[in-house]
């Protein structure tokens, strides 16, 4: 076998090397130019810890089954673990002539311990081994997502009890529609993130099955034990079919499908910020910290964050589209074609977490504004419906309330008031179910303090969400 000195291999000066995995059959070599087209260590190489893990857990397996000695099996476990502290302190000199993580850490594993290194890749192959490696990278990102979500979860819980007397106008088209509390309102994004948190959780189940043991796709001769691996890698099952298994990528799609609804939330969020942060709102202040100024105007604080998330949202929408493209065409079993599943996967991953870490502090030190979402509910007739609720009340027919009240608004509307700033003459010349208390449900106070339906924005409602939203948040 060839060696390769410590000093050379860790410097990264050129040597010879040794040949490919597959290099009986080829007589000559590979082409530089193919080399560098066909690497993917350039970003594969962040999933490390995965190839690593699950290496350690296929030795044991091995050994468990008499394929390999335990003498080598310790002499694997301590040169695996040997590679992984080179890499976390960045001294591993990954090199593109190995391909990809699998072939490097294997590589540099044979360079350190000899011959049993090359043992490792008994009754396995890179396809069922990548196939590993991102399932386990996917359930430790998945876990760490979660986590983040929470985080955004637990901020908008927090200024929700903060803000329980706040009222504010939402808004359907655009368009003023009925007064709620600003509570209510941030207690909507808590749901969705819930929603999310589910997918995320319910996607993993997919996932978290062991694949390791199929080989490239036929399965192994070798007397192996898939089921203790998979409870040595903490997965509850393993893959029934060795040829769908190693040509599976479902669970790369459907994590990125679950990331795109997710990211939709947090786009839909920015946007709200975004004009919820401009002068014609007024009903947040995000704060210095996360704004950013203008070059030429002075006066300029642009919520340039809340754009950004926005703007990222067509990174993982295009990433979905990437892979579903890759896998539309591709017959069984594994094609090189499903290595570039790898970056939009990664690109995925890493926009979700940065976004979400930057909304949590966001949402934490946003300062809503209450006077000015208060003052734009004056205007817009947001209590008409109330006014339609009340005659349905006394007996009229919907769709009639809605007509009389209409007129009503444009009554209103003509005169310059507020629906309250009519008078009951006024009212009762377009009802005469009209009554003195109609006044106690049209203030903007009594349409919200109404609504007590479950789900609803009146208090003692809003309340009740907040009670069930902390006791969820305490079992993420």
């Amino acid at each position: 076998m060839l060696r390769v000195s410590e000093s050379d291999f860790l410097s990264g000066s050129r040597v010879d090397l040794p040949k490919k995995p597959w290099g009986g059959r080829f007589k000559k070599a590979t082409h530089e130019l193919v080399e560098r087209f066909t690497e993917s260590v350039s970003f594969d190489k962040r999933l490390f810890v995965d190839d690593i893990e699950g290496s350690i857990a296929h030795v044991k397996m091995l050994s468990k089954q008499g394929i390999v000695s335990s003498e080598e099996e310790q002499a694997i476990i301590d040169g695996l673990r040997d590679i992984r502290a080179e890499m976390e302190t960045g001294e591993f000199p990954f090199r593109t002539e190995y391909e990809d993580i699998h072939l490097n850490i294997e590589a540099r594993l044979i360079e350190k311990i000899g011959e049993a290194g090359g043992r490792l890749h008994t009754a396995r192959s890179r396809n069922d081994q990548i196939a590993l490696d991102e399932r386990l990278y996917l359930r430790r990102e998945t876990r760490e997502i979660n986590s983040l979500i929470k985080s955004l979860a637990g901020a908008f819980l927090t200024q929700a009890e903060d803000n329980v007397g706040v009222m504010v106008p939402f808004y359907t088209h655009l368009q003023r529609a009925q007064p709620v509390l600003l509570s209510h309102y941030l207690l909507a994004y808590f749901e969705m993130l819930r929603r999310d948190r589910e997918r995320y959780m319910d996607c993993m189940k997919r996932f978290n099955v062991l694949p390791l043991g199929v080989c490239a796709g036929a399965g192994t001769t070798f007397p192996i034990d898939r089921h203790y691996a998979a409870e040595l890698l903490g997965f509850p099952t393993v893959t029934r079919n060795s040829i769908d298994t190693v040509s599976d990528r479902d669970f790369v799609i459907e994590f990125i499908a679950t990331s795109a609804i997710h990211y939709m939330h947090l786009s839909r969020l920015a946007e709200e910020l975004v004009l919820w942060s401009s002068k014609e709102f007024d009903f947040v202040d995000l704060g210095d910290e996360f704004t950013t100024g203008s070059s030429i105007m002075p006066q300029k604080r642009n919520p340039d964050v809340a754009e950004l998330i926005r703007g990222k949202t067509a990174r993982v929408y295009g990433s979905l589209t990437a892979v579903l493209t890759l896998m539309k065409g591709l017959p069984f079993s594994y094609n090189r074609d499903m290595q570039e599943d790898k970056e939009p996967l990664f690109d995925t991953v890493d926009t979700v977490k940065s976004s979400l870490e930057v909304l949590a502090e966001m949402i934490k030190t946003a300062r809503f504004k209450p006077e000015s979402m208060e003052s734009a509910l004056t205007g817009g007739f947001s209590t008409a419906t109330d006014l339609a609720d009340y005659l349905a009340r006394k007996g009229m027919a919907f769709r009639k309330a809605h007509e009389v009240v209409g007129g009503v608004v444009s009554m209103a509307e003509e005169r310059g008031r507020e629906l309250h700033q009519l008078s009951i003459e006024e009212l009762r010349s377009h009802s005469e179910l009209f009554a003195q208390d109609v006044f106690e449900c049209i203030t903007v106070e009594g349409s919200i303090s109404s609504r007590t339906s479950y789900g609803g924005t009146a208090k003692q409602s809003v309340l009740k969400q907040l009670e069930e939203c902390s006791k969820e948040l305490e079992l993420w």
